[in-house]
């Protein structure tokens, strides 16, 4: 009976204007919450007889669906937390939950955000007060990353930083600038021995040090432009590790410069790369000392003994002062002692139907057969944007849009009341009529 579709069709419009009421409603609730994403009514149509002609005609009514927006962007806002972390651009930060890294019975489960308040908490783990944690990939002992599957979290582990941790960083490079006097190998020099030390800094964070003496060649007659230079170590208890016959350069073109370089014992010299491969207590250090007419390494020029440019790699132990975030997603610790180390990456999970993801709380998101299968890409690789630290992404909802759509539903539920209240009216006439 029509009379009997129409009330039917008041039901369902209220039903689905209280569906949207509750959407706005969580909107505006959520219109400071970083990152959230706005929840979006969609009404349908419902056609019961649709045929021409017939004379009659029952209304369906209308079914209300749901979608949560997870595709929109909110504006990013800075803060003064270097782990506060936002995507710029398309891409997620994979997360899981705290309760699971305890979970013996497998990996935790990938979730995903796209902006969080990182804090350590008494472990040293990574999370945010709601209980997400940040995953990442371990960089290795040079800060490089190893390669991971990307189709697979297997790879990724909650990030973990001690604040009182300390670290070292050996010396592998050394670059020697010396300026040695032209005056020490023409006839009539004293011959004096010319020493220098240079400070290393061990595998342990020791301090160490190569004592370096340059021995000139005094020839009988003329000048001989020749030095013997001598390097040992003094974690090897002054053991020579390289003695080398440097030969300079007298011609009006390369004059100063170093001719050639001999090696009577020890590591080899390389003339490509103007560098010596020594081997010191703990392990390989190589030292520049330049290439043949270079003028930037060792030198002969004038009457004067001086180190122009001493310059090394390495740092002693220090204390973890900060830890940042760059945006290709490295998480660098900084130590007081100026050693800077690439501790983590941080990669972005994209899918390729973001808003077909499952909608957990604390702005989180699971993988869905809606959204597909999730890929860990590099920051800024593919599709995906950049990682921001310092920064937080505003919420998307719109607070003068949702109250004029708050207006508008108010009206069509009472509309759909007034709907309901006549076919009341004209069923109350019909039982008249039976009077």
């Amino acid at each position: 009976m029509t009379i009997s579709s129409s009330l039917n069709a008041g039901v369902a419009g209220l039903a689905s204007n209280a569906t949207r009421l509750a959407t706005i409603s969580d909107n505006i609730a959520n219109s400071g919450t970083y990152g959230y994403k706005r929840a979006e009514a969609n009404f349908e149509s419902l056609v019961i007889n649709s045929g021409a002609g017939t004379g009659k005609y029952s209304a369906g009514g209308v079914r209300a669906s749901t979608a949560r927006l997870i595709e929109e962007r909110g504006g990013l806002i800075s803060t003064s937390n270097a782990m506060d972390i936002a995507v710029g651009g398309r891409g997620m930060l994979p997360v899981t939950t705290a309760i699971s890294l305890g979970n013996a019975s497998g990996d935790q489960p990938l979730m995903m955000t796209r902006t969080g308040s990182f804090h350590t908490d008494s472990n040293g783990v990574l999370k945010t007060e709601s209980g997400l944690v940040l995953l990442g990939w371990p960089a290795e002992s040079d800060g490089t990353i190893a390669t991971y599957p990307r189709d697979t979290i297997s790879g990724l582990e909650p990030v973990v930083i001690n604040a009182n941790q300390s670290a070292g960083d050996p010396t592998t490079q050394i670059n020697l600038g010396v300026n040695l006097p032209a005056t020490e190998t023409a006839v009539g020099a004293s011959g004096d021995t010319l020493p220098l030390s240079v400070e290393y800094f061990g595998n342990l964070g020791t301090s160490e040090t190569l004592d370096i003496s340059f021995v000139p060649t005094v020839p009988g007659a003329g000048t001989s432009n020749t030095w013997t230079m001598q390097i040992t170590d003094s974690a090897q208890a002054g053991a020579v590790i390289g003695e080398y016959t440097l030969v300079f350069d007298d011609t009006r073109a390369n004059g100063g410069t170093l001719a050639s370089v001999t090696t009577v014992s020890g590591g080899a010299y390389s003339a490509a790369e103007g560098t010596l491969a020594l081997t010191v207590d703990g392990g390989p250090i190589t030292m520049t000392i330049g290439r043949v007419g270079d003028p930037n390494g060792l030198t002969q020029l004038s009457d004067n003994f001086a180190p122009t440019s001493i310059t090394k790699d390495g740092s002693p132990v220090g204390n973890l002062t900060s830890v940042e975030i760059d945006d290709n997603g490295y998480i660098s610790a900084t130590y007081d002692t100026g050693f800077i180390r690439r501790i983590y990456q941080v990669p972005l999970v994209d899918v390729p139907n973001t808003n077909g993801l499952i909608s957990l709380s604390n702005q989180s998101y699971q993988v869905s057969p809606s959204s597909g299968s999730f890929f860990l890409w590099d920051a800024g690789d593919g599709p995906t944007g950049s990682v921001e630290g310092y920064a937080r992404e505003s919420s998307t909802t719109d607070v003068a849009g949702e109250l004029t759509a708050l207006i508008q539903t108010q009206r069509a539920y009472s509309s759909n009341a007034k709907v309901i209240q006549t076919v009341d009216e004209m069923l109350q006439e019909t039982t008249n009529i039976k009077r």
